[in-house]
């Protein structure tokens, strides 16, 4: 088969010309477009609502069918990329994306919304693996940690800017406008791919693994449905616990089949790396907690502090501040100190960061608000570089499609999952504090969901002190 000078063979194993600056600022860019709508229209739903006539708790199933669409639909990437080639597969992405965009835009409807809603999560699904899997297959062990900074930052700022963003750009124009700004993000991608994405596919065809796809999709399908609806106001618990119990059977079957099977679409066996094990465990919790923290502080500060959406949007900034702040330095520290090092020191701060938030009170002053927050921004964003790099850092380059496909439907179902556990969270925080006696006001709720996340985050913990201090060596060049 010929390729171009970029041209990639997925099945020979053969990489690219190195480390693409310019290639992995389009994919970042357009990871950041896919993680930016993911939360974007929740601060706008009020907005949204009144424009089409529905309830502001209806805007919750445009929000929640775009997440879906993603998490169901990963796990098919890998594959499309080996049969129909990753520059073309990108493309397609990236113009789908912009389409339902605009679609988005113009929707008069809710049902067109969500339609429109979820054409943008099929693009989205292809979109952020696709874009990362050409970015590690073209980039040598020794510059894999240059090029995950740049794949980070969009994971770890969107979910920070969509509140501030969505609130600011429903207030003082129009909720249409928050999906027209796609519109030239998407068609200078389009512009780009063709030049700077190389053809990877493999050279031996292989048909789509349907058992699969089908039970996986379903079981993830009944997951997010069932902890949605358990975090939403009025819950139908019998409807919650069979959507539960329809996951649990249906991944556990799913998980059965696609380890004996010859070519699954999720190639579990891959966990069989250490490094990527650890990645997978405990980076997926990691994401889920982080994701929640930006979802679950606006509405504390409103409804614990009676601050107003526009105040609490920019104090949540300065988690982002933090993230910025460190950004230039976690490669360094890997480097110095090792990836197993840094996610002990990340993951206890972070757990550390959180409790802090469950302590704050109204009157504490903004200066200390502001410090906690940007801390919290610093150690989520060392952690979730050091999870990105130590993915992939031992993983043979004939394995790189695989276990992407893998890591990132399950970093992309934890991320999902973000905001539906801490509102679940929330939720459970009632009865938790009426249980110990403690004070009946908003916020309390609110507190204890803070803590509980922190208490999660002794799973990955547990999980990054079993690992080697080894590894991850390949990347960041420590014996």
């Amino acid at each position: 088969m010929a390729h171009s000078d970029q041209d990639v063979d997925a099945g020979a194993g053969v990489t690219g010309p190195g480390f693409s600056r310019s290639l992995a600022v389009l994919i970042a860019g357009a990871y950041f477009m896919e993680n930016l709508d993911a939360t974007i229209i929740a601060p706008a739903a009020p907005a949204i609502a009144a424009s089409l006539g529905v309830q502001p708790v209806q805007i919750n199933v445009a929000l929640t069918a775009y997440l879906l669409t993603v998490a169901v639909l990963i796990p098919g990437s890998g594959w499309l990329t080996d049969r129909f080639g990753a520059r073309g597969v990108f493309s397609f992405a990236i113009a789908l994306f912009t389409l339902a965009s605009i679609g988005c835009a113009v929707a008069p409807t809710l049902g067109a919304l969500t339609v429109a809603r979820v054409a943008q999560g099929i693009g989205g699904a292809m979109m952020v693996p696709v874009g990362r899997l050409v970015v590690l297959r073209s980039t040598g062990k020794s510059e894999l940690i240059k090029a995950i900074a740049y794949l980070t930052w969009p994971a770890l700022v969107a979910p920070v800017l969509a509140p501030p963003l969505g609130g600011l750009i429903s207030t003082y124009a129009s909720w249409r406008w928050i999906f027209v700004i796609n519109v030239p993000l998407g068609l200078i991608g389009l512009l780009l791919t063709r030049r700077l994405v190389p053809d990877i596919r493999a050279t031996e065809r292989r048909g789509l693994d349907w058992r699969g796809f089908l039970l996986t999709a379903f079981g993830v399908a009944a997951l997010v449905i069932g902890l949605e609806q358990i975090g939403t106001g009025r819950v139908n618990w019998t409807f919650a616990a069979i959507a539960l119990s329809v996951a649990a059977i249906t991944l556990a079957g799913a998980i059965g089949y696609l380890l004996r099977a010859p070519a699954p679409l999720l190639e579990l066996r891959t966990l069989k790396i250490r490094s990527l094990r650890a990645a997978v465990a405990g980076g997926t919790v990691f994401r889920l907690v982080i994701s929640a923290i930006p979802f679950l502080l606006p509405l504390f500060f409103q409804l614990g502090f009676g601050w107003t959406a526009a105040q609490a949007g920019v104090i949540v900034i300065a988690l982002f501040l933090g993230n910025l702040g460190i950004k230039p330095f976690t490669t360094p520290l890997m480097r110095r100190l090792g990836i197993r090092s840094v996610l002990l020191i990340a993951l206890p701060m972070s757990a550390v960061c959180l409790v802090g938030m469950g302590l704050l009170q109204a009157g504490t002053p903004v200066v200390v608000i502001v410090t906690l927050l940007a801390v919290s921004g610093v150690f989520r964003s060392v952690g979730f570089s050091a999870y990105n790099s130590i993915a992939f850092a031992d993983v043979p380059t004939g394995q790189i499609t695989p276990a992407n496909t893998l890591h990132a439907t399950l970093q992309e179902l934890g991320a999902g999952l973000g905001i539906a556990v801490g509102a679940l969270l929330v939720r459970v925080g009632d009865p938790i504090s009426a249980a110990l006696g403690l004070s009946e006001t908003p916020a309390t709720a609110y507190r204890i969901a803070f803590v509980l996340l922190a208490v999660l985050l002794l799973a990955p913990l547990i999980e990054a002190i079993t690992v080697p201090s080894s590894a991850g060596a390949a990347v960041t060049g420590r014996g």
